[in-house]
């Protein structure tokens, strides 16, 4: 839940206060689950409607600045971890519809249908932007510039 809310988010705050909101909305309306046997998707389904809430509200408001990438934890010292982080770099520079995409049916490993039921979208769209993520994902790790080695005597 707290992997998919700082996709939404960009911001481990606005994350960690999006979690909440969502597991707040979520017990107030534990009712309306009906014997569904797996809940990731409708919390997925609150926390998303959420922050589209949330982001239309403040749009109202203020104008929004250029975001940020978030900070790796760690500096990597191996060539792997190098790759690894032209890929997270990459990730970042997706749009919003693809990055959820991604996260949602790459990370969480959730069905079409019930990504599609989550964002509200026919599970063609889906499928196609999921398509488009992943050649978009490519092509920026492809054209990542990469550091040049020196040569050293």
């Amino acid at each position: 839940m707290r992997r998919y809310a700082r996709v939404l988010t960009r911001d481990p705050s606005q994350a960690d206060d999006l979690v909440q909101d969502c597991l707040e909305r979520a017990l107030t309306r534990l009712h309306q689950v009906r014997g569904q046997p797996d809940l990731r998707a409708w919390l997925f389904t609150i926390a998303h409607r959420l922050n589209i809430s949330h982001w239309r509200r403040l749009r109202r408001f203020v104008s929004l600045p250029e975001a940020t990438p978030p900070e790796m934890s760690q500096e990597a010292g191996q060539i792997p971890h190098l790759e690894w982080q032209e890929v997270v770099h990459a990730f970042g520079h997706l749009s919003d519809d693809h990055r959820q995409i991604m996260v949602l049916v790459c990370v969480e490993g959730l069905q079409y249908g019930v990504v599609a039921e989550i964002l509200d979208l026919p599970v063609g769209t889906v499928m196609s932007r999921l398509s488009r993520a992943r050649a978009a994902l490519h092509s920026l790790v492809e054209h990542a510039e990469r550091p040049k080695l020196r040569r050293v005597k």
